[in-house]
């Protein structure tokens, strides 16, 4: 399991004090945790920095991923994938890491004005060039990720996937068990739906991102209470948390499933990891199976202006 990191700097409303964050970071490697998610897209920039100094005392023990994609690294300013951008958020992105190599490098989402062949060519330079390990790839779809393998290998996918976005079931995670690439599930708790301490009372911060998702509005988190009182009812029986059963299902789908819970707080750290241990029988998976198939999730998962960024 590794330690998404956006949640720090992003998303969630106001950043984490940074000696907090330093502090949860230095605590999940100290918890065997080694692969770390971030962007320049997070903060912006702000997120890469924090981790680059977070990571430092640890960075021959760590793999630590981020992304490029998004013009001066920001989401709004639209989708840049052009070899020269690439290039330039590579240098800057090795600055504020405070590292020679990035591990992991993805294209943060599809841009359809860039062919797929000199994204993955350029990423395929700067591997020779020494200055990142392996290629990644963002909430891209089927065509996209056989168009950029054919250049250069795609060790990883990451895209949303969790009880309650199991869409990469149908052609996604078929297509990657053929290809050989592994999946890096974010949101694996939902963005904290799953968790149980959302309800449709909940107030979250005017600068959450989740104010603006579909599937946080109130009445689709009231219709979605039932999937989270069935997590409820088999946590209870094995006296683990719901975020607990959530992540352990995950791991339970494909052995080349690698999570990346975020939290801003080192409880939820500790708990998220422990579900690491916690291995769910046969009986157990289609008995969410079961459930599962008499519940329909409400909402859309993203506002139509980003979903169009999404399944290229």
């Amino acid at each position: 399991m590794g330690l998404g990191c956006m949640g720090l700097s992003f998303g969630y409303g106001p950043a984490t004090d940074k000696a907090a964050a330093i502090e949860l970071i230095r605590r999940a490697c100290e918890l065997g945790v080694t692969f770390f998610d971030t962007a320049e897209a997070y903060g912006p920039h702000t997120n890469e920095a924090l981790l680059g100094e977070a990571l430092a005392p640890f960075r021959s023990k760590v793999l630590i991923a981020t992304k490029f994609g998004f013009r001066n690294g920001r989401v709004g300013d639209g989708l840049d994938s052009r070899p020269d951008n690439i290039r330039a958020m590579v240098e800057a992105s090795l600055r504020r890491l405070d590292t020679d190599v990035i591990d992991l490098l993805y294209q943060h989402r599809v841009d359809p004005s860039v062919p797929m062949e000199d994204v993955a060519g350029t990423v395929k330079d700067l591997i020779a060039e020494g200055k990142v390990r392996y290629f990644g790839m963002s909430e891209a779809g089927v065509e996209s990720i056989r168009r950029a393998h054919a250049v250069l290998p795609v060790t990883a996918l990451q895209s949303e996937y969790s009880l309650w976005w199991r869409e990469p079931e149908e052609a996604i995670l078929p297509l990657l068990e053929t290809l050989g690439i592994g999946f890096v599930p974010f949101s694996p708790l939902g963005k904290g739906f799953l968790t149980g301490a959302i309800d449709e009372h909940t107030q979250f911060d005017a600068s959450d991102f989740r104010n603006v998702v579909p599937r946080f509005g109130e009445d689709a988190r009231r219709a979605n209470r039932g999937l989270v009182e069935v997590l409820g009812d088999l946590a209870m029986s094995k006296r683990v948390s719901r975020a607990q059963i959530a992540i352990a299902w995950l791991l339970a789908q494909k052995p080349w499933i690698v999570p990346i819970p975020g939290t801003t707080k080192i409880q939820r750290l500790e708990e998220n990891i422990g579900a690491a241990q916690l291995s769910l029988a046969p009986q157990d998976l289609s008995d969410i199976a079961q459930a599962l198939s008499a519940i329909e999730v409400q909402g859309a998962r993203y506002p139509a202006h980003l979903q169009k960024n999404v399944g290229r």
